[in-house]
Parts: structure tokens; sequence; C-alpha cells
């Protein structure tokens, strides 16, 4: 299992890219749990506030899921 570390701010930009779609975390967790993610609710808003880091696997479901490309979670 990969760990991303972050010297950007990648939860920041989750939380940025989620709220444009207009998605909950609720929401956003549900869609990635529907595709076998295994992450939590309190996991997102860990990720997002930026104490904890993000899988690989479940950063490319949320590309898949938000329909960005990579580099918008790599913003500075």
């Amino acid at each position: 299992m990969q760990w991303i570390l972050q010297d950007v701010p990648i939860g920041r930009n989750i939380q940025n890219i989620r709220m444009s779609k207009g998605m909950t975390q609720s929401a956003v967790v549900a869609q990635l749990q529907l595709k076998g993610s295994i992450m939590s609710r309190s996991t997102l808003a860990n990720i997002e506030s930026g104490k904890r880091n993000i899988k690989a696997s479940d950063l490319k479901l949320l590309k898949e899921l938000f329909n960005v490309d990579y580099n918008e979670f790599f913003k500075e």
C-alpha cells in the first residue's frame, strides 16, 4: 500500500474540488466505498485538513469521481 506524502496542500485542494462539485464528505465517501475504498468520512475530513496522508489508490478514485486531472490535486 502506497501513501502520498504531502508537500503541497493536497487535502485543501481535495476539499476545494469536492465543494466545487457540490458534494458533501459523506457523499464522496459513499461513492468511494462503492468503488472499493474503505475510507470513512472522518478519514476524508482528516485528509482535507492535512492531518492525514491519502492512499494513492484513493487519490486515483477521487480523480475518477471528480473527473479532474491529477494536476488539480497538486496545485500550490
